[in-house]
């Protein structure tokens, strides 16, 4: 019972601004927690009053892409954001110049010119010169890096309206390292390991917790058949912006125009014998290979967030609520452990526990690592991935975040009221990992095991 009064208690902290923005005709409308009679394992009750929730409102990808040899292989990286850009805007009939930041993850291409990019996107999609555009990296967690300082920018009153995005042209910008390494790097360990490749610190995981290259093989088996059901019932035609791009022959040079609208990385017929020929890649005697592995694939993403208020003024339907986010550091030797420890921090941050989740969005950026944090936290297979992942799917690498969040927001949509909350989890290079906190859009409901209180410090100052 003193679980579920704490964790409405964190609840309602996240919505305490200060006392002092108040009118007085609120002063009847403050609650605070209490027991809930459902229990300890019981999620947290609110109501729809509270109007400076920051909101999801419309989530959109392109297709997926395999890296090279795809359809997007002779596409440039910002005919690739352009579009889904376009799409956050034009299917929910706001008015561009309203946005007040967009924020795309990307991680490969330099700095500066992916920046520049990023903007002459945002004038192919239509954004006037008043809207700002900057890029934000935190390697495979870019994209949902971006909805997350979106929604603290939201939150924290600098803008009402604002687009997280992520992009990646692994065609473009293969993995690489340029220039020289600083020798002092081999005077610590830990930094020396920022440097392993991400194949070896797959094996590491594998090795050090003991995942097998069965569980492995069946992991990305089971990634694969899932991402194809999903592709042949048609649930990503509620999250995928079909993109009209051109393939070249390599051969002749010959141009053909295609409209690019499915992840053309799935292979529903792959099996357990098949992977099982497959030699590891980064270590002899290994476990790790290329059909247990993310896939290198080129894509993009956008998230477009606002104020409760601001939506409910303009009549968009919610798609998802943003409720909390957590990045945190691990091992190196051992990044791929990340959602491990970034999962139980974003839940607990949310007032929740693991079981109060609903649906997870974790990254496959190897069967190891995947399997690995599966287990480690107890976490029904039936809620993971429903959709399939990286493996199938693929991982442009800044990309991945806002794809996750698109998927699991509309697969909540569909399955409605027996479906509350998501998490969007990744491990990330260098030793890291984040997750985030989601709440389905049309999840509010009566503070019914709520009473009143005579100040007025937990209630929005956008309530009416």
């Amino acid at each position: 019972m003193e679980k579920a009064i704490n964790r409405q208690q964190v609840l309602l902290q996240h919505l305490n601004p200060s006392a002092s923005s108040f009118s007085s005709h609120q002063n009847n409308s403050a609650f605070s927690a209490s027991a809930c009679l459902a229990g300890d394992s019981a999620a947290y009750q609110r109501t729809n009053v509270f109007g400076d929730d920051v909101v999801i409102v419309a989530a959109y990808r392109t297709a997926l892409c395999k890296s090279k040899r795809g359809g997007f292989k002779d596409t440039y990286p910002d005919d690739l954001l352009a579009p889904v850009l376009r799409a956050v805007i034009e299917k929910t009939n706001l008015n561009p110049s309203e946005v007040g930041d967009i924020v795309v993850g990307t991680v490969l291409a330099p700095g500066s010119q992916r920046a520049s990019e990023c903007r002459m996107a945002a004038f192919y999609a239509g954004f006037p010169e008043t809207v700002p555009v900057r890029t934000v990296n935190r390697q495979c967690s870019s994209g949902l890096q971006a909805v997350a300082d979106v929604a603290a920018a939201i939150k924290a009153g600098f803008y009402e309206i604002g687009i997280g995005a992520g992009l990646e042209s692994m065609t473009t910008n293969p993995m690489a390292w340029e220039g020289s390494v600083n020798p002092r790097v081999k005077q610590m360990e830990q930094a020396q390991n920022c440097l392993l490749p991400m194949g070896i610190t797959s094996e590491n995981v594998a090795h050090r917790f003991g995942v097998t290259r069965q569980e492995q093989d069946q992991a990305a088996v089971e990634s694969h058949r899932k991402a194809a059901a999903a592709t042949a019932s048609g649930k990503f035609k509620d999250e995928i912006v079909p993109v009209a791009t051109k393939i070249v022959d390599p051969k002749t040079g010959d141009e053909k125009p295609v409209t690019i609208s499915v992840d053309d990385g799935i292979r529903a017929n792959t099996s357990v014998s098949d992977l099982g020929k497959l030699k590891p890649v980064f270590k002899k005697n290994g476990t790790t290979t290329a059909g247990n592995s993310s896939q290198v694939s080129d894509g993009a993403g956008a998230v477009l967030l606002m104020k409760r208020s601001v939506a409910m003024r303009k009549g968009l339907p919610i798609l998802g609520v943003f409720r909390t986010f957590a990045a945190v550091g691990v091992d190196p030797a051992i990044m791929g452990v990340g959602p491990a420890v970034a999962i139980p921090a974003a839940v607990k941050s949310a007032g929740l526990e693991l079981d109060d989740v609903d649906l997870f969005e974790i990254n496959e950026a190897f069967a190891s690592q995947f399997v690995y944090c599966q287990k480690k936290l107890e976490l029904d297979p039936q809620k993971i991935n429903v959709n399939g992942g990286a493996m199938a799917i693929g991982h442009p690498l800044g990309v991945t975040g806002a794809r996750c969040v698109a998927t699991l927001l509309h697969e909540m949509k569909r399955r409605g009221k027996d479906c509350r909350f998501g998490v969007v989890s990744m491990c990330i290079g260098t030793g890291m990992g984040a997750a985030a906190v989601f709440e389905r859009g049309d999840c509010v409901d009566e503070l019914c095991n709520a009473r009143k209180v005579e100040t007025n410090s937990l209630l929005s100052k956008d309530a009416r």
